[in-house]
C-alpha cells in the first residue's frame, strides 16, 4: 500500500501528462474538444482512471472515446517515462458525467421553483381553516371564575365556605 498523499500527487501528475499529450502529441481527427477533469489511481498504483468531458454531439463523444482508446498505449508510455515509477499504471478513460448531472440538478431546481411559485400564488387570498385565533381570548377567561372551579372540584372548599 502507498501513502494516500503520494497516490493523489501521482494522480494529479497523470492528469497533467494526459492533458498535455492530448493537446500536443495525439493528432487523431476523431479527437474532439476534450477536457481532462480528474484522474484517480488505486492504492497499489497499478490502475489509473482518467475522467474526461467532451463538448459536442453524441457521435463526436463516441469518436473521442475511440480515439482515446487507440492512443492509450502512447499515453501510457509517456506517463511511465515522465513519472519514473517502477510499474506504469494501466489507464482507463471514463467520460465524466458532471456536466450532465449539473444540468439535471438545475432542471430539478427550476421545477421546484415553479412549484413554489404556484403554491405561493394559491396562498395569496387564502385564510386559515377554523377561527382566526383558535386560542381563548381574555373575555372568555373572565366569564369563568376561579370560585366556580373550586366549588366543582370535590373535596375542595372555597374561602367563603371556610368562614
Amino acid at each position: 500500500m502507498v501513502d494516500a498523499a503520494r497516490a493523489r500527487k501521482l494522480a494529479d501528475r497523470i492528469q497533467q501528462i494526459v492533458a498535455e499529450m492530448l493537446e500536443r502529441r495525439v493528432k487523431d481527427p476523431r479527437l474532439g474538444f476534450v477536457t481532462i477533469t480528474d484522474a484517480k489511481i488505486t492504492n497499489d498504483l497499478r490502475d489509473a482512471t482518467v475522467y474526461y468531458t467532451v463538448y459536442g454531439t453524441d457521435e463526436e463523444k463516441a469518436g473521442t472515446a475511440a480515439a482515446l482508446e487507440s492512443a492509450k498505449g502512447i499515453i501510457r508510455t509517456e506517463v511511465g517515462r515522465k513519472t519514473g515509477i517502477r510499474h506504469t499504471p494501466s489507464l482507463t478513460f471514463v467520460p465524466d458525467e458532471v456536466i450532465e448531472n449539473a444540468h439535471h440538478i438545475e432542471q430539478l431546481l427550476a421545477k421546484a421553483k415553479e412549484q413554489d411559485a404556484e403554491v405561493a400564488a394559491k396562498a395569496v387570498g387564502a385564510t386559515h381553516a377554523g377561527d382566526a385565533n383558535p386560542y381563548k381570548s381574555d373575555e372568555e377567561d373572565d366569564e369563568f371564575e376561579d370560585d366556580d372551579l373550586d366549588e366543582e372540584i370535590v373535596g375542595v372548599e372555597s374561602e367563603d365556605d371556610r368562614k
